[in-house]
């Protein structure tokens, strides 16, 4: 595995803990977590209309820009809920990349910022 991957995977695993940690810290609930945590794959629904428009879909829910910018509209607005929210799609991210989930290209939903998906890297 190259170098660079092996960081990317432990920036993903970094993200996630410490994201889990301020959720827990600040009063998250648990029995919410998972669900949301699940619906961040919702996006992949984009790919019934294609590959393209999957992988812009998708990447619009697996890109750090949108859960940076829910917590900086909840940490402004003194918002607690979209400061959890984010939190809670940080941790989705953050798993995702240590598992080797990037951000797609739209040949192939396998094709990923971080490699080819399930293809062992040199």
């Amino acid at each position: 595995m190259k170098v660079a991957i092996v960081f990317q995977r432990l920036e993903g695993i970094a993200i996630a803990l410490g994201t889990m940690y301020l959720y827990h810290r600040w009063g998250g609930n648990w029995l919410v977590f998972l669900p949301v945590w699940l619906a961040v794959d919702l996006s992949m629904i984009g790919y019934l209309a294609g590959p393209r428009v999957g992988a812009y879909v998708y990447n619009i829910g697996h890109t750090l820009v949108v859960p940076i910018a829910l917590l900086a509209v909840g940490a402004a607005a003194g918002n607690t809920l979209l400061q959890l929210l984010s939190m809670i799609w940080f941790t989705h991210i953050g798993i995702d990349r240590a598992l080797g989930y990037g951000l797609k290209y739209p040949d192939n939903f396998q094709h990923t910022h971080l490699g080819i998906i399930g293809k062992r890297q040199q």
